[in-house]
């Protein structure tokens, strides 16, 4: 079929002629208004096609009219919504509708709504229109928002990481492609190959005097080199674990520039096509994360990777970069944009654990920035999870230790991952030798006592035992996420404060001053528990009854017992909740939900340190969350820790708006009890007036300014402090009261201040008088018990007996 030539026309040429508009083939009718052309001869007549058949029957002109007529001059455009023909000889010359075809408003055909675009409103001038208007004309746009847009890609929109320049692949190309000595190592065993020797320079090529196996570190691909017939070698680039890694341009799609990486150092034909065949599922691997694998090939025996060319800079370069610049010394990453950059790169490990695939290789190498993107390269170490055969490539100061016996799991990926984190983020001497498995004490180690959380989040990522660290990438993500908000939130002193739910830990009920057990966070139900559905019906408020019914169900889990551990805490009865938590943590000893309610067992009974110990081991499960370090605050306050507790405090006031409140009352009862009352006040504020703790707040600010003696801004500041409760009768008139005798004690002793306020009354000695004796009547309606005494102290304060 052919397109039909009709202008505006859309349709094919089927048995002569087209299947929408009719007309023949090979007749152009004329859209202008001038003579028409000629007239075409008529072709023979044909039987007319489904789609022919269509048009006449909706209104159109008969075929055969349309096929032996002549184009006339245009009378008026066709009526017809979104057709472009005009009307000849009372027809349309495109759809062959005749001019009062089109619907009308009350036209049963028309369409059953009629939708009124936007655009018939007026509009304010923006743009062109706007620099216009007043006869000058901008030259540029000088603003924009676009960054606001996309520049939080990386960093979970909490914190903004300065995106990285795109680079030239062609500058990327090393001149001199040679290995440094100090990084010549035998590919076999290890051992240190290559070396000068007095005046004689390091041999390139040669033989290991260990293992005696065959070293070469010269490349063995050249500008100019046609790999497999299609890649064209521009260079090296880069120097890897399994040799040079190469620049080339794919010369049967579109000259694109694409990475040769080498697969095998190995001579041997059959040995190099056998782990190109086994590494062919590379090339199903596809995820925005992770770069993408287009070939393998072989030349002159040995194998290579065709990988994506992803221009941009690699962590380790930037740490190279940020080195320089501070003089040479060690300059880590902020601590907020390490994270960011794990925190974008985990998606891509999930998706590889999905697929069974193991990473092996993580480092700061292996991750490179893009603009405000990152993609993980060298999937040369990538391997499947059930794969016993295979060499394991992984680098020194970040494999598990369990990867030499054991092999290669998710959680050794997990390791590796917490190793680059604290590379990223921390100068840590000794992590490939004296630390390799292991991390330095906090105490000896600043940045850890300064990152609590972050340390305890890399402490069971690199868990001596694999069991004991992270069982996904996704539980690794909910809590760094977490970190990172504890991060941002101490950057800015908390003025960027947001509130995200947690999926483990309901917000804390705590309404005022105090905070209990049963004021802490709940734990949120698993929804995946085989008995979640049935516990979801259970809904009896006495707790006896609840037990009774919880002892009934279908099905023994850990969500029952859990819910059975409740009760029994509201009941008292901690012997049971002990014979649950142990029932509990005998299926599963990773089960913290069963410690946290040992937890909430040892602080309803006020053992203090049993409390302690339990939430702090639950703090180190679930690092990035906040209800086990309220908890661990709370305990520890009572318990004589009043340092941590104070930490602990100000780690939840600043991070998340539904721990404010108990978190602000925690730190002002740490400060009030050592007599700091200043900060006590200040820890208040923080309460908001949005709060149902806010009044009580409020009270308790007024009494430590009392406290703090009285000086007449302190005592203003009381004054407002007690209207802002909303307090009414006889507490709000003691207060009134208590606080006007402090400041006529306090004009009396230093002298009137006109300028300064108490409340409504001026500092001077008159006004004070009368306010104060305002207060003692109100107070007398109030107080039956003192009502004589208190209108003599207002009567004697009268202006009559003060003249």
């Amino acid at each position: 079929m052919t397109a039909c030539a009709q202008p505006g026309c859309s349709g094919q040429i089927e048995d002569g002629y087209c299947n929408v508009c009719g007309m023949p083939a090979g007749q152009l009718v004329s859209t202008s208004s001038t003579a028409p052309p000629a007239p075409a001869p008529t072709p023979a007549p044909s039987a007319p096609t489904t789609q022919s058949v269509a048009v006449a029957a909706a209104g159109g002109m008969p075929l055969q009219a349309v096929a032996g007529s002549r184009p006339s001059a245009a009378s008026g455009r066709c009526p017809m919504p979104g057709c472009g023909g005009e009307i000849r000889d009372g027809y349309c010359d495109i759809c062959g509708s005749p001019p009062d075809a089109a619907p009308g408003p009350d036209d049963d055909a028309a369409l059953s709504t009629v939708t009124r675009g936007s655009s018939r409103l007026g509009s304010t001038a923006l743009g062109t229109q706007r620099a216009t208007s007043d006869g000058t004309r901008a030259t540029r746009r000088i603003g924009g928002h676009a960054h606001r847009m996309r520049g939080n890609r990386i960093g979970a929109g909490l914190t903004r990481v300065p995106p990285a320049p795109a680079t030239d692949p062609a500058r990327a190309v090393l001149r001199t492609p040679v290995v440094p000595e100090h990084k010549r190592n035998c590919p076999s065993c290890g051992a240190a190959v290559g070396r000068s020797r007095g005046d004689q320079p390091g041999r390139t090529t040669g033989f290991c005097a260990k293992c005696r196996n065959p070293f070469s570190f010269e490349p063995k691909l050249v500008k100019g080199d046609l790999i497999a017939g299609q890649y064209e070698v521009a260079g090296c680039l880069a120097h890897g674990g399994m040799g040079w890694i190469y620049l080339a341009r794919d010369r049967n799609v579109s000259d694109r520039w694409v990475v040769l990486k080498g697969l095998l150092n190995s001579g041997d034909s059959d040995a190099t096509a056998a782990a190109i065949a086994e590494q062919r599922f590379l090339a199903q691997v596809t995820h925005p994360l992770i770069v993408e694998i287009y070939n393998f090939v072989s030349h002159e025996g040995a194998g290579y990777i065709v990988m994506e060319y992803v221009g941009g800079r690699s962590l380790k370069q930037l740490l190279k970069d940020r080195m320089t610049a501070n003089g040479g010394e060690y300059d880590p990453l902020p601590v907020d944009q390490a994270i960011a950059y794990i925190l974008e790169a985990l998606p891509g490990f999930a998706y590889l654990h999905d697929q069974g695939l193991i990473y092996c290789d993580f480092k700061p190498d292996n991750v490179i920035q893009v603009g405000d993107a990152i993609k993980l390269i060298d999937l040369g170490g990538v391997r499947r999870s059930d794969d016993q055969e295979s060499a394991i490539y992984g680098t020194v100061g970040y494999q598990a230790p369990e990867v030499a016996t054991m092999g290669v799991s998710v959680q050794s990926d997990i390791f590796t991952i917490g190793r680059t984190l604290m590379v990223l983020c921390a100068e840590f001497r000794g992590y490939q030798s004296t630390y390799e498995f292991t991390f330095p004490a906090p105490d000896s180690t600043p940045f850890f006592e300064q990152n609590d959380s972050l340390y305890r989040l890399l402490l069971r990522c690199c868990a001596a035992d694999p069991t004991d660290r992270f069982t996904s990438v996704d539980e690794l993500r909910v809590q760094l996420l977490g970190v990172l908000r504890e991060t941002v939130a101490r950057r800015t002193r908390g003025t960027v404060l947001t509130s995200a739910a947690s999926v483990l830990f309901e917000p804390p009920t705590a309404l005022g001053h105090t905070i209990e057990w049963d004021d802490l966070p709940e734990l949120r139900p698993d929804t995946a528990d085989p008995q979640h559905a049935w516990l979801s019906n259970i809904d009896i408020e006495d707790p006896q009854q609840r037990l009774d019914a919880l002892y009934r169900a279908p099905g023994r889990s850990p969500e029952t017992l859990l819910a059975r551990a409740v009760a029994c805490l509201e009941l008292g009865r901690r012997n049971i909740v002990d014979e649950i938590v142990a029932e509990m943590l005998r299926d599963d000893p990773w089960e913290w939900r069963a410690v946290w309610m040992q937890g909430l067992a040892a602080l309803r009974m006020g053992d203090w340190p049993a409390a302690q110990s339990a939430f702090n081991a639950v703090y180190g499960q679930v690092p990035g969350e906040l209800a086990p370090k309220l908890a661990l605050a709370v305990a520890c306050e009572r318990g004589d820790e009043p340092a941590l507790a104070e930490s602990l405090y100000a780690t939840c006031v600043a991070t998340d708006a539904n721990y404010v409140a108990p978190a602000a009352f925690g730190l002002a009862r740490i400060r009030a009890q050592r007599g700091d009352l200043e900060s006590a006040v200040t820890a208040l504020d923080l309460v908001p007036p949005t709060s149902r703790g806010y009044a009580e707040s409020r009270l308790l600010r007024a009494r430590h300014l009392l406290s703090l003696g009285s000086k007449l801004k302190n005592l203003d500041d009381a004054m407002k402090s007690v209207a802002a409760t909303g307090l009414q009768g006889r507490g709000s008139a003691e207060f009134t009261t208590t606080i006007l005798e402090r400041a006529l004690q306090e004009v009396r002793r230093s002298g009137p201040r006109p300028n300064l306020t108490v409340g409504d009354h001026p500092a001077t000695e008159q006004a004070l008088r009368q306010g104060l004796e305002q207060a003692y009547r109100t107070l007398a309606r109030h107080d039956p018990t003192r009502r004589v005494e208190l209108i003599d102290r207002a009567n004697r304060l009268r202006k009559w007996s003060f003249l």
